[in-house]
């Protein structure tokens, strides 16, 4: 059994949190890299959350690799697909606007290569988009990819700041949404007012979920304290306790 080092790097097209491998490349949080992508391809990066040492079995582990720390050509390509997506925004928005299509433009990311722009939208029901995208695909010379997202991931790609005056959860470490319910609210004896367990996406807060356990623990470490005797269980022999006894 071997450990490898893993790191949590957020993907500039989606904005989703992932971990890869980062074997060689001392890399920090802040730093941008090249991961490779689900069909092989490049994807830029930026990494949240540093090297993690996690064992691995004989099998090899699911992660894919960061292919190399960002370099100047690298960022210069960002900036450029930059430009290219403000660019595409607007027309799409335009464009959207005049076929009066029931749907919300997100955002608009192009692939590292710049051969394809992935459009997100939310929509409240089913939109026939075909002639928007012929209108685009014809306009910008590349392929067009429309991408459905829910509220929540569309706090994940804007970011912002949760009632406890951090940055969202969702868009700084979280990797992948759990169901929330408000029966963990209610285990955890929180208020069950939505205007204060909902985020700003206007579900139930993420939080709700992986700190549900933290109440648990914290009494059950309140417990030990009060079993333990004073001083902590090695603390040393009170003086005298000998000549007391001896007594």
């Amino acid at each position: 059994m071997r450990a490898v080092r893993v790191v949590k790097i957020k993907l500039r097209d989606s904005g989703k949190i992932l971990d890869f491998q980062a074997d060689g490349f001392p890399l920090k949080p802040g730093d941008c890299c090249v991961v490779q992508g689900e069909d092989g391809k490049e994807i830029f990066g930026e990494v949240i959350i540093g090297p993690q040492r996690i064992e691995s079995p004989r099998r090899p582990l699911p992660f894919r690799s960061v292919l190399r720390k960002a370099t100047e050509k690298d960022q210069e390509i960002v900036r450029r697909n930059e430009r290219l997506e403000q660019e595409a925004f607007e027309v799409c928005k335009q464009k959207i606007e005049e076929k009066g299509l029931p749907m919300k433009l997100v955002g608009v990311s192009y692939t590292f290569e710049g051969n394809k722009a992935i459009l997100y939208f939310t929509a409240n029901r089913r939109v026939d988009f075909r002639e928007l995208i012929r209108d685009l695909a014809h306009r910008f010379r590349i392929r067009i990819e429309m991408r459905q997202i829910g509220v929540r991931d569309e706090a994940r790609m804007f970011g912002g700041f949760g009632i406890c005056g951090r940055n969202l959860c969702c868009n700084t470490f979280i990797c992948e949404f759990k169901p929330v319910t408000v029966s963990m609210a209610k285990e955890q004896n929180l208020t069950l007012d939505p205007a204060k367990i909902s985020g700003i996406c206007g579900r139930l807060m993420c939080c709700l979920a992986f700190e549900l356990d933290s109440p648990e623990r914290f009494n059950k470490k309140c417990k030990t304290a009060k079993k333990a005797p004073p001083g902590g269980p090695e603390s040393p022999e009170r003086p005298g306790k000998k000549e007391d006894e001896a007594k």
